[in-house]
């Protein structure tokens, strides 16, 4: 039996399929922002191990060109590059990060090369690919959009060992940002009722599956996330060394670590505050989102402002509108654009806040998507009827209480990884990672 393409070259018809051409688009934008992000790097930052929290640079390039191979080639019948011998260095369960330099892993050579031959493989593979197979793993081309957002998501990775780098400056050129509006942080009354919960999309991972209806009392939301200039003042007023605002067990860690302030905050002598960003030091600018909290530190700040931090339901809820038909991303169904959010890695960090009015919320909430990961209250599981797919160690090994959820994505975030119902999930010490949050509290 011939193949649909097949069928469609012997009538003339030679585009291909739109997921066809959405999935060359998005392995192509994730590969040149590796290529631009690790330009001019020496061998010694790529290879070190930066932080114990951090995989060395060059792991994560090998890493993503391996499971792209496993699932873009292997799984859907191609010739195997490598075999499972190699898979096995590169297996993020198997070794953990602060074990990798010990592994006999690929040159940076080596690494870019294998990535590239992986690519053109793929591109080449993808020509003689069913477009309209049923096949799980190839309904609208699910596996190429998991395989572009998870080389995605390990560049953010890479950006936050970047920011974690000693021993050589990494000093990127910034695009410019936006000239905010002022604004100043208000609360947003969010109505209760039915809410449309997590996505039943074509690229939607797992844990975000079934969409499913629940019902949310009415709340109150900041209209922007907590910015340097809210966070000072907790510091300033003696947040971090009084135990009434912190869970036990963050006030037990926090006192451990010697805990006083964000990370990469700088104190000085005469009372002003510096941060310290990609190898610049500058001074801290009051009005973007605060960044490298902890979850203990979000939930800290938001009991001492008298609030608490919305759950991931809520803030789903005030990301998707009153509407029926819950929107995609807060502005409605189109995809993100550098008008409405800030994200893709160019601008290095948080934009002041208001800086993009019309990525604004139905209900007037601000700055959802894009500059910082927001916190939840939440803690990490699967949805009534979750099915792990397409195996289990993407979600479903990391449900339960020890994980926090995150929403909303960061400047670092790619636009094809972000959307309302996209979790993402970690320990509530982590602070490496660029996230900030916003408060809620319930409305009588």
């Amino acid at each position: 039996m011939r193949s649909t393409l097949e069928a469609r070259r012997d009538t003339g018809q030679l585009e291909p399929r739109p997921w066809k051409i959405r999935a060359a688009k998005e392995l192509s934008a994730a590969r040149s922002r590796m290529l631009r992000m690790l330009e001019g790097l020496p061998e010694e930052a790529l290879t070190r191990q930066h932080s114990p929290l951090m995989s060395p640079i060059i792991w994560d390039v090998a890493h993503v060109a391996n499971y792209e191979e496993q699932w873009l080639l292997r799984a859907l019948g191609a010739s195997a590059l490598t075999d499972s011998a190699f898979d096995s260095l590169y297996d993020a369960f198997r070794h953990p990060r602060s074990t990798r330099t010990r592994l006999p892993l690929l040159t940076p050579e080596q690494a870019f090369a294998y990535a590239t031959r992986v690519r053109e493989a793929t591109l080449e593979w993808m020509q003689h690919v069913h477009e309209d197979s049923d096949a799980p793993l190839l309904r609208g081309g699910y596996v190429y959009g998991m395989v572009a957002q998870h080389e995605q998501q390990h560049l953010e990775t890479l950006a936050a060992t970047l920011q974690l780098m000693t021993g050589h400056a990494y000093r990127p050129t910034a695009l410019a940002r936006p000239r905010p509006v002022r604004v100043a942080q208000h609360e947003v009354f969010i109505p209760g009722g039915p809410v449309r919960l997590g996505s039943d999309a074509l690229w939607a991972y797992d844990n975000e599956r079934p969409a499913h209806t629940v019902e949310v009392a009415p709340f109150l939301l900041d209209a922007h996330p907590v910015t340097n200039g809210d966070f000072v003042v907790f510091v300033e007023s003696g947040g971090y060394g009084d135990a009434r605002w912190w869970d036990p067990k963050g006030f037990e860690w926090i006192e451990s670590q010697g805990i006083h302030h964000p990370l990469f905050w700088e104190p000085q002598d005469n009372g002003t505050w510096l941060r310290r960003r990609f190898g610049w030091v500058e001074p801290i600018p009051r009005d973007e989102p605060v960044q490298h909290v902890c979850w203990y530190e979000a939930d800290a700040y938001a009991r001492w402002a008298g609030k608490r931090l919305p759950t991931e339901t809520e803030w789903e809820k005030a990301a998707a509108g009153s509407d029926v038909r819950p929107r995609v991303h807060p502005w409605g169904d189109g995809a993100p654009t550098a008008s409405q959010a800030n994200l893709g890695g160019n601008t290095w960090g948080p934009a002041p806040v208001g800086s993009y009015p019309a990525g604004q919320s139905a209900d007037g909430v601000w700055g959802l998507l894009g500059d910082v990961w927001e916190w939840t209250a939440s803690t990490f599981g699967g949805y009534a009827g979750f099915k792990a797919f397409p195996y289990r160690e993407y979600s479903e090994v990391f449900f339960g209480t020890e994980y926090r959820v995150l929403r909303g994505g960061a400047w670092a975030s790619a636009p094809v990884a972000v959307r309302n119902s996209f979790r993402n999930w970690d320990y509530p010490i982590r602070r490496q990672i660029f996230a900030g949050f916003r408060c809620a509290r319930d409305a009588r």
